[in-house]
């Protein structure tokens, strides 16, 4: 039931496969911009697909760069490794720039796991957008401390849980062996202590451990399930919107300060339509996918208002487990506060 919790880690793979986007609108023809030469390679690292709606537009995104006199090279399918290896290959400079989910972002800024560990916090993107909208100062100024500056923050939309068998209940989930990354030992360590059945393995190996049955449960955005034909192994959908998948692109900061104010007001400009795009492109096809799904056989299991009660209700008793554990209790205190002075309908 602990989406976050449980899946933490192979929110990794659901990145591949789920942040793509249109192409954006560029203030004026390319054939029209007079490039200057060009004074700097960055060397970008994703999880997506080479050929992936993503991929396309950040190859759109580097020719509006080049106009700036920069050359932004994109590696996609995971060719530099995953988003821990990324953040290595930024931190030695081999990379300069990446975008992760808040896995690979929590990796640098331990307090960005305020925005993903929690299962059924977020009840819109409308909170989440404010919630990140009035952290987004002080997580600059905290990655900007560790050498990285964001250039847009965005989401793939609603994660989701599948299972093998239906499941209705915090109860029945108990009886789920669900994936956890081999790596997340704290993670592990509190779904055991709650009384779950979380199994380690690498994020590779999720498909054949539930062609095995290994594992019985895996939570990802709808999409990924989509494009990996889940419901043929896991078709059934508990109708509950875990937690929103979170990511940001990040740039070394030493990077961006050798740029011209003039450049990095241009390239922040196309990273801005970009993320918006994103956003809006990923939370579309999100829904888009169950309806696709629900044609090849995947079950949606629709919860009665007792039964949702219940899931909230023990979501919310972790909340407290997950504070200075998973998220440092300063990000937690934050996250809280802010939640409920949107729900008041008061500004921060």
């Amino acid at each position: 039931m602990t989406d976050t919790l449980l899946s933490r880690r192979n929110l990794l793979l659901s990145l591949a496969c789920t942040l793509g986007c249109s192409r954006p609108a560029l203030v004026q023809p390319l054939s029209l911009i007079q490039s200057p030469p060009l004074s700097m390679r960055i060397n970008i690292g994703t999880l997506a697909p080479r050929g992936s709606s993503f991929h396309q537009a950040m190859l759109r995104m580097a020719e509006q760069w080049k106009a700036q006199g920069v050359r932004l090279v994109v590696y996609p399918d995971g060719a530099q490794g995953s988003e821990a290896d990324m953040v290595r290959l930024m931190r030695v400079g081999t990379l300069q720039a990446g975008l992760l989910t808040a896995v690979g972002l929590t990796d640098i800024e331990p307090a960005i796991a305020g925005l993903q560990s929690y299962p059924l916090l977020f009840r819109s993107f409308d909170e989440l957008e404010f919630v990140i909208g009035k952290l987004r100062p002080m997580l600059a100024q905290r990655l900007a401390a560790k050498g990285f500056v964001v250039l847009f923050w965005t989401d793939a939309g609603w994660i989701r849980y599948f299972f093998k068998d239906p499941v209705t209940t915090p109860d029945q989930f108990k009886h789920v062996k669900t994936f956890v990354w081999s790596g997340a030992t704290e993670q592990y360590k509190l779904l055991r202590e709650l009384g779950y059945d979380p199994v380690q393995m690498e994020t590779a190996d999720i498909l054949q451990g539930l062609a095995t049955g290994q594992i019985t449960g895996v939570s990802v955005p709808s999409i990924f399930a989509l494009v990996s034909q889940f419901e043929k192994r896991v078709p059934h959908m508990l109708d509950l919107d875990w937690a929103p998948l979170v990511g940001a692109c990040v740039i070394r900061k030493d990077n961006w300060d050798r740029l011209s104010e003039t450049q990095r007001d241009a390239l922040q400009g196309s990273a801005d339509v970009a993320a918006a795009e994103i956003r809006a492109r990923n939370r579309s096809e999100s829904d888009q996918a169950v309806v696709r799904m629900q044609a090849g056989g995947l079950i949606v299991h629709k919860l009665t208002p007792a039964e949702r009660a219940a899931w909230q209700a023990a979501a919310e008793q972790i909340y407290p487990r997950i504070r200075g554990r998973l998220v440092p209790a300063d990000m937690h205190d934050e996250v809280m506060r802010l939640l409920q002075v949107y729900r008041a309908g008061n500004s921060a």
